[in-house]
């Protein structure tokens, strides 16, 4: 059993986020472990750009509204508690409401050894049209 040194609570790049956007990589496992875990904070506003994760990736909302947008122009609510799943090279953004900071837990898994993709393939920014897009509560 071993207990890890937290890491320094780091800041979104400009690359792949628009807004204040704050993490703390609560895991990122060593082979043969893949698992990776991020309490990742979004000020009011904030969001990632378009992004896919090779093997996936899950969100679990901690506090605020979660939005997550999909390549079809859909933009859905997630709310504490809730858990939104986005399957292997699911092109996606998230982030918060313009209003309210929005905390969740980011899960994804690394690629393995024999595996060349990139674990996340970060796109191009969300627009303006994309964020404010119409939102649903669920598929």
């Amino acid at each position: 059993m071993e207990f890890v040194k937290p890491q320094p609570t780091g800041k979104g790049p400009e690359e792949w986020f628009h807004g204040e956007v704050w993490f703390d990589v609560i895991h990122a496992g060593q082979e043969p472990s893949r698992l990776r875990a991020n309490m990742v904070r979004f000020a009011p506003g904030a969001h990632t750009a378009w992004h896919h994760h090779a093997v996936g990736q899950a969100l679990h909302v901690v506090s605020g509204i979660a939005l997550i947008g999909t390549r079809d122009g859909t933009v859905y609510e997630a709310r504490p508690g809730e858990t939104v799943t986005c399957a292997p090279g699911e092109e996606h953004w998230h982030g918060a409401v313009e209003d309210t900071f929005m905390q969740h837990l980011a899960l994804w898994e690394g690629t393995g050894p024999d595996d060349d993709r990139s674990e996340t393939t970060w796109l191009e920014h969300v627009t303006a049209e994309d964020y404010g897009a119409a939102r649903t509560r669920s598929r």
